[in-house]
């Protein structure tokens, strides 16, 4: 299985103001101190070996939108956000390479920030194209149909051409799509609740889990999270704060932490962890210093237990499983 992350943020989209983007070529050239290069591709090299990510690179702005390619008949998709967007366009792409046009959706909850991107997605607009949206809330479908309704988009829900499908799914029953056993799991946010998905195929297993709030004072549920995550390849996890934030200014927002997501890894006995969902307000520094606190406290907690690779998603981050 490869892993596409097309949108990484949470809350809302972000964009880098003109002065992050200047601080950032301002910071490079004091690296490179008066260093010159023969060509584009020379320098290019020179900023991604020579400094970190945060200067040379940024984690993105778009909100949650993340593929899996484990089939080759279909399109699987987790969350609507506005990385659906760039996800519809590089879809079309291969489509006229000859990808079938079949997309499975899987949807965490529908808060505006994990369904914004459904009415920019090119495929939705196709004729013979078939998308289905699956979820635990029974009322996905009038949440999108609602975001589209005259007063708040131009482009009315009935228009779209494409074969649309919602199906609803308890929590704790396996099916199968796209060639993948599918597991949900119920998780506490906010008011409603959200879900969180488990992909199995030939022995690997993904796990997309975010905007899931983790409390010490409900251990059956944390019990039900490490078998949830048992033996994971992947952990696709909301990290969207800090352990002081979580449990101070943020607690009961219907968001994790960094401490918690590798505690539950460790738990779970998971291989690889992926932070994600990423505070609107962090700058790529914030977020690379997060980072960093988190592959430091992994290597404290870890004890006997084989090293949990820790990775920081961003949009356009590929993965092998």
């Amino acid at each position: 299985m490869r892993v596409r992350f097309w949108g990484t943020r949470g809350s809302l989209p972000v964009a880098p103001h003109a002065d992050a983007v200047l601080a950032k070529v301002a910071r490079a050239l004091m690296i490179a101190r008066g260093r010159s290069f023969a060509d584009q591709d020379e320098a290019t090299a020179f900023a991604r070996e020579e400094t970190e990510f945060a200067t040379h690179a940024t984690y993105g702005g778009a909100t949650a939108c993340m593929e899996i390619e484990a089939d080759e008949e279909a399109f699987v998709v987790c969350d609507m956000g506005s990385g659906m967007r760039e996800f519809g366009v590089n879809a079309l792409r291969r489509c006229a390479e000859g990808h079938p046009r079949l997309y499975h959706v899987f949807l965490s909850h529908p808060n505006f920030d994990h369904v914004m991107g459904f009415p920019f997605f090119r495929p939705a607009y196709e004729t013979g194209a078939r998308i289905v949206i699956h979820s635990g809330h029974p009322d996905a479908e009038a949440a999108l149909r609602r975001q589209q309704e005259a007063i708040c988009f131009p482009v009315p829900f009935e228009t779209l051409r494409a074969k649309i499908e919602f199906v609803t799914h308890p929590p704790d029953q396996p099916f199968e799509a796209a060639g993948l056993t599918v597991s949900l799991i119920r998780q506490a946010h906010a008011t409603r609740g959200s879900y969180g998905y488990r992909f199995e195929r030939d022995g690997k297993a993904v796990v997309y889990s975010t905007d899931a709030e983790h409390g010490a004072e409900d251990m059956d549920a944390e019990g039900a999270f490490e078998t949830f995550f048992a033996g994971a390849d992947l952990v696709i996890c909301d990290t969207m704060y800090s352990l002081g934030d979580a449990v101070s200014l943020k607690q009961d927002t219907g968001h994790a932490s960094n401490v918690v997501a590798v505690d539950l890894c460790h738990a779970a006995g998971a291989k690889r962890l992926a932070l994600f969902h990423h505070e609107p307000n962090g700058s790529d520094e914030d977020i690379q210093r997060m980072f960093y606190e988190t592959l430091r406290y992994e290597e404290l907690v870890r004890g006997e237990r084989p090293p949990l690779e820790v990775l920081c998603a961003y949009d356009g981050l590929e993965v092998e499983v």
